[in-house]
């Protein structure tokens, strides 16, 4: 991510901190699917799987999938220090088995390789290389035989299609109890989205070393992408 594309995420998210996840379910008209399924996916080889959160925010997901292994180790990572302190709130900070990282997952390293791989609604933010450049990064941070799930936002692949998704998405939220504030607020965000293709970002999966790449779950432009990494 470029400096200024940083900063501006940033700041949007530190601002709505603190009522992201009460909006969650009024902003993502397929709530419980899109969760439910990405946490589904998450199918360690262990009991105590090492699980690596890219742009955390609050840890939603990690959430979830900490109470379908709560013996699970694991790092969330983002550049918004105010939806990090909202994931020590989650979580609390004293958790032996959870670390916290303010910073650009883009250049994660770690010299202990992961089961699982997962994110949420955070990859659409990077430019498309930006988006390649992490596949092949993750695919790198896996074990033999793990799994990487992306639950995100994808662009329609034709005009027509992408006018089609926005479209039921605003009419969905608008019907919702949001107030006009947290509405504008919203389309603001949207202001940043790069998103891509989804028949792309596959290609870029395999392209990567995936194997066993799929769109698990779709509804209009909120999908959630598996791949696992061949075993050695």
């Amino acid at each position: 991510m470029t400096d200024k594309n940083n900063n501006q995420l940033i700041t949007k998210f530190d601002e709505i901190a603190e009522k992201y996840d009460s909006q969650r379910r009024k902003l993502i008209p397929c709530f419980d699917d899109f969760y439910g399924t990405a946490t589904s996916l998450v199918q360690p080889q262990t009991a105590a799987p090492r699980i690596l959160d890219l742009g955390a925010g609050t840890g939603l997901l990690s959430s979830y999938i900490l109470g379908q292994y709560p013996a699970a180790k694991l790092t969330l990572i983002d550049l918004s220090q105010g939806m990090l302190d909202i994931a020590k709130l989650r979580f609390g900070e004293m958790n032996a088995n959870l670390t916290i990282l303010a910073g650009d997952y883009t250049a994660f390293e770690s010299d202990e390789p992961f089961d699982c791989v997962v994110s949420a609604l955070s990859i659409h933010h990077l430019e498309d290389q930006a988006k390649q450049n992490l596949y092949a990064r993750i695919f790198k941070l896996l074990k033999p035989g793990g799994i990487f799930v992306n639950a995100d936002q994808i662009l329609g692949s034709t005009p027509f299609l992408d006018q089609l998704y926005r479209a039921d998405w605003e009419a969905k939220i608008e019907a919702t109890d949001l107030t006009r504030e947290a509405l504008q607020a919203a389309y603001e965000r949207t202001k940043l989205d790069k998103m891509a293709p989804l028949d792309q970002q596959l290609a870029w999966l395999k392209a990567s070393g995936f194997a066993d790449v799929d769109c698990v779950y779709k509804y209009y432009n909120f999908v959630v992408m598996f791949a696992q990494k061949p075993e050695a």
